[in-house]
């Protein structure tokens, strides 16, 4: 980080810092030294708050300026009035007071936000610097610009895809769920297409390149990325619509009293009053509680604004795969064929898959451990590209092969199979004969219906939407179990993203995503929930994180978000009507600039205290 990017990013502490310093030294010289004397006129003690005023004051006014020329009227408006009106009327530490005040509550947001890297500077990082390009027997690396069609390409084991292509060569499976939603390892042989983006297995792949890089998949998700950031919607704070009605109060206040008063004084001590410094501060005094109290949930906040706005959505979107899915193939069911028992189909299948490294292997592990099924010995085990996995148990053989090969292959058997049905499927035969089809999904998160089900009359949600680049099958599985009736199934980014840019338009929208194939969407939505640690680029486009993918924690932030905004409303109105009071004594007379400033500290100090609330835990953070 360079200096000046240093500076800029904590401009507004330096500010404070210096407005702070400026009044400890003016208050030292004027009141412990008892030091006056003039200089150029003015008196010493003075000095300190000039400094502050034309190095922290300009710059501030000077935004506050560029905002008034756009015609944004924030809360922040009569602290830019009340600097400059002091100023005009040598009231110089009241001004500094304002200053402090101001760059105080800026400085004090800006800590809540987390740096981060930009979406599209982490999906560069996850691409490839160069491919490994293969002709005649050698191999060259070039870089992925250089790439032609036709192009044969070696994927390394766990490197990700350049370009989409075709296998020519080789035996793995690949991780395409980033980018299509599918929760499965994919299966990769000759003649199997791959995407740019994927993530290789524990073997090399030969693949020819079908597509330049600029035309791939993975390019296009990262030009509906950058025109998404782009388009990412203005979101209006709650301290702005609050000031939206506060500041023509105070300033007509103000006015009255210069009218009535005829002293241009009780301008500026009705204003220095009215400084929104419980918007200011208290309002991210509460954000930032409100953070600590996330993150001690498992719960990453990257954007403050979506504690003030997921309370206010009406609209909420899920997509399926690792949201309301665990993002993992089950065995959900066994259909044997006679005379074969579905615990010993299970039995032989499972003692042939421990030597497997096929996508569905770690599924029928599991349900083989959880049925207390002993493992056999296995021999002459073989996975050939084309014939599935195959080998002897006890004198018999076993395949494992899907319904296509077999189909090529034995058409007769292949008559005996069931009707397809949802999900991913794979075919046994013992002996040469039929004997099992095993069928496997992605299952609903457990709670998955409870939570839906309390959305809309606990959390005044209107709709729910289910949106996934699965297929309808899978997809209309799903919501029939967890109570959706709106669905949009085999949904590309794009797709995805003006589908939620077109409901964002009626009402504000939660997106709640976990693969970079969400993450256009996240950004385009109102508020933007990333599941998961997985993918870096997710959890940069979203507003917040939700580390354990987890419902539990979804209900938590609503409710977290929920009793920040009561808490801060508190706190900013609270604090208002007590300005308003204090104006009124201004009005009158009774108060001074620097006494107004004064009183409105401690006004300052009771709506923070109120706001310091916010992080300390209610006995639940749930209701379903």
């Amino acid at each position: 980080m360079t200096k000046v990017e240093f500076l800029e990013k904590h401009r507004q502490a330096i500010i404070a810092i210096l407005a702070l310093a400026a009044i400890g030294l003016h208050l030292v010289l004027r009141f412990v030294l008892h030091f006056a004397a003039p200089f150029h006129g003015i008196p010493a003690h003075e000095l300190p708050l000039i400094c502050a005023l034309v190095f922290g004051g300009i710059p501030l006014v000077g935004e506050l300026l560029l905002k008034l020329f756009r015609f944004q009227f924030g809360s922040d408006l009569l602290a830019g009035i009340s600097i400059v009106t002091s100023v005009l009327l040598h009231e110089y530490l009241a001004g500094t007071l304002v200053v402090l005040m101001l760059s105080g509550g800026e400085a004090l947001e800006a800590y809540a936000v987390r740096n981060a890297s930009s979406v599209l500077q982490a999906l560069a990082k996850r691409m490839p610097s160069v491919a490994h390009r293969k002709h005649n027997s050698q191999i060259r690396d070039i870089t992925l610009e250089q790439v032609a069609i036709g192009d044969l390409l070696i994927v390394f084991p766990h490197e990700t895809c350049p370009v989409d292509g075709t296998v020519v060569d080789g035996h793995s499976v690949m991780d395409e769920s980033y980018l299509t939603g599918e929760p499965y390892m994919m299966s990769k042989t000759p003649g199997s297409e791959v995407l740019s983006g994927a993530i290789n297995g524990e073997a090399a792949l030969t693949i020819r390149a079908e597509k330049l890089v600029v035309d791939s998949r993975y390019a296009k998700i990262m030009q509906v990325m950058r025109e998404s950031e782009q388009r990412r919607p203005h979101l209006r704070r709650l301290g702005d619509q609050l000031g939206a009605y506060y500041t023509p109060i105070a300033v007509a206040i103000a006015l009255v009293a210069w009218a009535v008063s005829g002293e241009a004084l009780r301008f500026l001590a009705v204003l220095v009053v009215a400084t929104p410094c419980p918007l200011l501060i208290a309002i991210p005094v509460a954000i930032i509680g409100s953070i600590s109290l996330s993150a001690r949930r498992g719960i990453i906040i990257k954007d403050p604004v979506v504690l003030e706005k997921i309370d206010t959505c009406r609209t909420a979107i899920f997509d399926k795969t690792g949201t309301l899915t665990y993002g993992q193939p089950k065995l959900t069911e066994i259909l044997p064929h006679a005379p074969y028992s579905a615990s010993e189909v299970l039995a032989l299948v499972a003692s042939l898959e421990r030597y497997s490294k096929h996508p569905l292997a770690g599924a029928i592990l599991k349900a083989a451990n959880e049925a207390g099924i002993v493992l056999q010995e296995a021999s002459q085990i073989s996975e050939r590209p084309g014939e599935g996995l195959r080998g002897i148990i006890n004198g018999h053989s076993i395949q494992i092969t899907n319904r296509n090969k077999l189909v090529a292959q034995h058409v007769e058997i292949a008559r005996q199979l069931p009707p397809i049905a949802g999900g991913l499927e794979c075919v046994i035969l013992i002996d040469g004969r039929y004997a099992a089809t095993l069928r496997f999904r992605d299952e609903p998160r457990l709670d998955g219906a409870l939570f839906i089900n309390h959305l809309k009359p606990k959390h005044r949600f209107d709709r729910v939407m289910l949106v996934s680049g699965d297929r309808e099958s899978e997809v209309r599985y799903l919501a029939e179990q967890i109570g959706i009736s709106e669905i949009y199934f085999s949904q590309i980014p794009e797709q995805k993203l003006e589908l939620v840019r077109a409901e964002t338009k009626r009402a504000n929208t939660v997106f709640m995503g976990d693969g970079i194939n969400d993450a256009p969407a996240l950004t385009a939505a109102t508020v933007g929930i990333a599941f998961g640690q997985h993918s870096d680029i997710t959890a940069e486009a979203a507003g917040a994180v939700i580390l354990d993918s987890s419902l539990q924690r979804v209900d938590e932030f609503l409710h977290i978000s929920r009793r920040m905004r009561t808490i801060a409303l508190q706190s900013a109105v609270g604090g208002m009507a007590l300005s308003v009071l204090g104006m009124l004594f201004a009005m009158a007379g009774h108060l001074p600039p620097v006494a107004g400033a004064i009183t409105q500290e401690i006004i300052d100090v009771v709506a923070v205290l109120n706001a310091l609330r916010v992080a300390i835990p209610p006995k639940t953070l749930t209701d379903y």
